[in-house]
């Protein structure tokens, strides 16, 4: 059977460009892409880059306080977010076209609308049938709305970055590390931030240390943070809206942003056509290799709920590129994964939690705790904290943790290490650049504790 495309993909996000571009590039194939919405996804368009860029505007106010303590004279008129949101908005305009230029470039045909499957080798684009030998799936997530009364007066992260106006005080609800990042951000700006949380500690599943140590940062920047408690309805009010929390006590916000997770965006895409197979909330199975229980219907990036990060889906297709049109089928390793957490202060960590170590018998745990040069003198009471997790039998390193400023750029070159199989002697006989934060990394010759 002659088929139109080699390949269509269903979703202009990080994933989808990036499969598309490879396979029409670098193996010749013929392709096509459907987008409804905007090219560049979430990460682009509602995620990380829109969000970084309001970390770096937030952390400005401290900077200004720096700047006076290090003997600097400035006249802080305050922030000003239509500005702000303007250039920004501007920004995100800028990037779409790039993903637009590269698709076409690349010799991709794109379709500005919304695609579905009629059948494993067809697409239905408004009143148009499309075949393609193979089809991939990559229409990321969306926020989720936890089931509460008046939910629907909350914000999502999506609505963020299109506010008219910072408000004065703001509730968020939820732990992870999108409710953190933008508690962190919205007081950066000077919002009053309170933080609501249904578990013990925020930020599940990472380091409990690294866990309570942001905590305690976090309140001691201004933020209130609320563990062990649910809200139970949301009402509007003059001026804002009334929380009542599961203990029937009332708290008033302006905004209120519910940010509890994310999940596929699977509906109306016809999977039921050809039974594919989908998980609890609505995540597409996958293989190994990427294919769902179709032969002929892959899926990648957020969609699948493997691990939801953008380098992810990235470097899943470039799987599913070398492994359907290269002929060299590849896996990903999904252990060692790299990630930060945009945070006031930030978070880096590479490999394993303490928690998740202990199953490789006794550990040596290595921490430090200190406060910065630039911190010290700019009379801060912020302290960074390192961990190391290592495997006492052969001194490999399981784990990297970091909570200091620019943790993200000393996770990643920490990561080429332990993704490496580097040992703690091999961090050891490394010379340390002083004076600097990452100097830490190789100077912890004691450990703090045996677990």
């Amino acid at each position: 059977m002659d088929f139109e495309y080699d390949l269509f993909v269903i979703g202009g996000g990080s994933g989808g460009v990036r499969a598309a571009r490879l396979a029409a590039s670098e193996a010749g194939a013929k392709v096509g892409l459907a987008e409804e919405d905007r090219y560049g996804g979430t990460c682009v368009i509602r995620g990380c880059v829109p969000k970084k860029l309001m970390v770096y505007a937030s952390e400005f106010s401290r900077h200004l306080d720096d700047a006076f303590a290090f003997g600097w004279s400035a006249e802080n008129s305050g922030f000003d977010w239509q500005k702000f949101r303007k250039k920004l908005h501007l920004e995100l305009d800028r990037l779409e076209t790039v993903y637009r230029k590269l698709l076409r470039n690349a010799g991709v045909d794109t379709y500005d609308q919304r695609a579905k499957l009629l059948d494993q080798n067809t697409v239905i684009i408004g009143k148009k049938k499309l075949t393609a030998r193979k089809i991939l799936i990559a229409t990321g997530g969306r926020p989720f709305r936890p089931d509460i009364p008046g939910i629907e007066n909350a914000l999502v992260s999506d609505d963020i970055f299109n506010l008219e106006r910072l408000p004065k005080s703001i509730a968020i609800i939820g732990g992870g590390y999108i409710a953190c990042e933008m508690a962190s951000i919205m007081n950066g700006f000077g919002v009053n931030t309170k933080l609501i949380y249904r578990g013990d500690q925020i930020l599940r599943g990472f380091d409990k240390e690294i866990r309570d140590h942001v905590a305690e940062q976090m309140i001691k920047s201004g933020i209130s943070i609320s563990l062990n408690a649910d809200v139970a309805q949301i009402n509007v009010v003059a001026g804002g809206l009334e929380l009542t929390g599961s203990n029937g006590k009332t708290e008033n916000f302006e905004k209120v942003l519910a940010a509890t997770g994310r999940i596929p965006n699977s509906d109306d895409l016809g999977l039921e056509n050809l039974g594919i197979k989908i998980g609890r909330i609505g995540e597409i199975s996958v293989d190994d290799y990427s294919q769902s229980s179709s032969e002929t219907v892959y899926a990648i990036g957020d969609v699948t709920n493997r691990s939801n990060l953008t380098p992810i889906a990235i470097r899943e297709a470039m799987s599913f590129i070398e492994t359907v049109f290269k002929g060299k089928p590849e896996k990903l390793d999904y252990r060692m994964i790299p990630t930060a957490v945009f945070t006031t202060p930030e978070i880096g960590t590479v490999g394993l939690t303490e928690e998740e170590a202990s199953e490789f018998g006794p550990l040596l745990i290595y921490t430090t705790k200190f406060k910065s040069m630039r911190d010290g003198f700019a009379g801060r009471e912020d302290q960074i904290f390192m961990k190391f997790i290592v495997e006492e039998k052969n001194q490999k390193v399981l784990g990297c943790h970091f909570v200091s400023p620019f943790a993200g750029e000393l996770v990643q070159l920490a990561a080429v290490a332990v993704t490496m199989g580097a040992t703690k002697l091999d961090f050891d006989k490394t010379i340390a650049v002083h004076p600097t934060i990452s100097e830490e990394l190789v100077t912890m010759r004691k450990p703090t504790r045996r677990a």
